[in-house]
């Protein structure tokens, strides 16, 4: 059974042939994802990104006018230096050239087609899984900074207090 924490977070799916979109989109859905949503036209990815701020996405690399790689690329220069966002390629092409150029471009795992459906959906929800807890790790850190940033508030007064009553 999915975890509920996962089950809402958003799935990104782009590949310029739609059936295949429907296909791991209908894969995703039986295993309990909700917000899921498929992009064919490679150049409109990163306002989609923008726009639906997905968790996960899952990328084609063989399209017309951009290329995974360069989406990968994109993707790359697009996002903060903190961010976290897993990419999962899924392709025909099996060579290990391909497989090292879209891990060393950004991808954050790798499949090829045909794939094995249960194979998706757990490689799914490990890199959605990952996501949640940096998610969680950036929050307690913002929560701690918080924190710090008020206690030497703090100490600063109770400095100055100190110096006063001294004087």
């Amino acid at each position: 059974m999915l975890e509920a924490r996962l089950a809402d977070m958003r799935i990104l799916i782009v590949d310029d042939q739609p059936a295949n979109v429907l296909l791991v989109r209908s894969i995703l859905e039986r295993a309990g994802y909700t917000e899921i949503r498929g992009e064919s036209d490679p150049l409109a990815v990163l306002d989609v990104v923008r726009e639906f701020e997905p968790d996960l996405i899952v990328l084609d690399l063989h399209m017309p006018r951009r290329d995974g790689f360069q989406v990968l690329d994109d993707l790359r220069r697009a996002q903060a230096q903190d961010e976290y966002l897993p990419v999962l390629v899924i392709t025909a092409d099996a060579t290990p050239e391909v497989k090292r150029r879209a891990l060393n471009g950004g991808a954050t795992d790798f499949l090829t087609k045909p794939f094995d459906h249960v194979e998706v959906r757990l490689r799914v929800r490990n890199l959605l899984q990952t996501r949640s807890l940096h998610n969680g790790l950036q929050r307690t850190n913002a929560r701690l900074e918080g924190l710090v940033s008020q206690r030497t508030a703090e100490l600063e007064a109770a400095h100055g207090e100190i110096l006063t009553r001294l004087a």
